[in-house]
């Protein structure tokens, strides 16, 4: 009778339940990695964090009780960490910023930082308000926060012997490494930037699958508590395609999305709608600013390299310069960029009308009516330029209805 007890508990270790093969423990490890990254971008980020949508009590009570069960997160300090995040975004402040604290130290102690973090009472207090405040909240999964994780190892051990601690340790390591490490730490270092928002956040990757979505961070910065991350036509978000099944089967509600600008072709002349529409749509509008600049300093640049016989590094890094935003510049930019413009009235020209644009909807001061004439002031000097570039700007940009 021992024996016959013994063998069975050596093959339940050796085997597990299942007797799964390997490749359908890498399905399964794929599966439940995922619908992890799924419960932190449609659950954590998209609904608690930024309101953006309301979940059914189905999905969320599920989300919640498998976020305790693999990754022991509590939903308030997740959130209130995230808020603070964007409140104090690139600042000392920011409990996890590559630019105050550097990309190592965010992309392989990523972890660290949100359980330091974690901690600050004041963060919890101010930042986690509107977050689950239930029974069982209390009595389950902010008590027993490490409990979950671990009867997830013993379900592991159970369904697939002694390799299923392996596919553990690879779920606990999945969202500190790409959640806590990736995106907080790549998103605001390296990637591409459909829009100039106020931090350095990046779009990792135009196809957000693996992480949720979650790689569309620069879009994400721009439309803060948009619940769509995605924004250009080739961009991907796999969180949102789950969010609009949910909403199709009532079991989600989308509260907010980034703004869509709409065109008036036939509008000659800018009026009160286009100015609101355009300051609704400054970030659509600064990043088509930006495309004219580009197409002006293509125009240009053979001409620096020719009759100014300027260096190619100084060249490559004035462009970048031309696509900040002015009053994001230091006083070495500004000086490198007065010898640029020394060169080239056409950029010294794209320089100070892109400053006026922006100032348009920074004056807060001004009546809609002055800044309406201020509008139409910039599109009528942006035509009169003889730039071809920001001729053509001006002319989207009064359409803007």
């Amino acid at each position: 009778m021992l024996n016959t007890v013994f063998d069975a508990i050596v093959n339940l270790l050796a085997h597990g339940l299942t007797n799964a093969s390997g490749w359908q423990m890498v399905v399964y490890t794929l599966v439940v990695t995922h619908i992890t990254i799924a419960g932190v971008t449609i659950y954590l980020h998209r609904c608690q964090a930024h309101r953006a949508l309301e979940l059914h009590a189905i999905p969320s009570h599920f989300f919640r009780f498998w976020m305790w069960l693999t990754t022991g997160m509590i939903t308030k300090e997740w959130a209130a960490i995230h808020r603070k995040h964007h409140a104090k975004c690139e600042t000392v402040d920011d409990p996890h910023s590559p630019v105050t604290r550097g990309i190592k130290k965010v992309l392989l102690e990523g972890s660290e930082l949100y359980r330091t973090e974690s901690k600050n009472l004041e963060t919890l207090e101010k930042y986690g308000h509107g977050t689950p405040d239930d029974w069982i909240e209390h009595n389950l999964y902010s008590r027993y926060s490490w409990q979950g994780v671990g009867l997830m190892m013993i379900i592991n051990i159970l369904l697939f012997g002694a390799m299923g601690v392996t596919i553990w340790a690879i779920q606990m390591l999945w969202i500190p490494i790409f959640a806590a490490g990736v995106i907080n730490g790549i998103g605001h270092f390296w990637g591409y930037r459909n829009y100039e928002c106020n931090d350095a956040a990046t779009n990792i990757f135009p196809w957000g699958i693996l992480i949720g979505g979650e790689e569309l961070h620069n879009n994400h910065h721009t439309f803060g508590t948009s619940a769509k991350l995605s924004s250009k036509w080739f961009e991907f978000d796999i969180g949102w395609m789950y969010i609009r099944i949910l909403e199709t089967v009532k079991l989600a509600k989308v509260k907010k999305v980034a703004p869509a600008p709409k065109f008036d072709r036939e509008k000659m002349v800018a009026d009160l709608e286009t100015l609101q529409s355009v300051i609704s749509n400054r970030y659509d509008v600064m990043a088509k600013y930006a495309k004219s600049l580009k197409q002006a300093w293509h125009e240009e640049v053979e001409h620096l390299k020719a009759k100014a016989q300027l260096e190619a590094s100084f060249l490559k890094s004035s462009r970048k310069l031309m696509q900040r935003e002015p009053a994001k510049l230091d006083g070495a930019h500004k000086q490198q960029l007065t010898e640029l413009f020394s060169h080239s009235t056409v950029l010294e020209t794209m320089h100070e009308m892109h400053k006026e644009l922006i100032a348009i909807w920074d004056r807060s001061h001004a009546t809609r009516e002055q800044l309406l004439q201020q509008l139409q002031d910039w599109c009528a000097r942006a035509e009169a330029s003889g730039i071809q570039a920001l001729r053509e700007f001006s002319l989207r940009l009064r359409s803007y209805a």
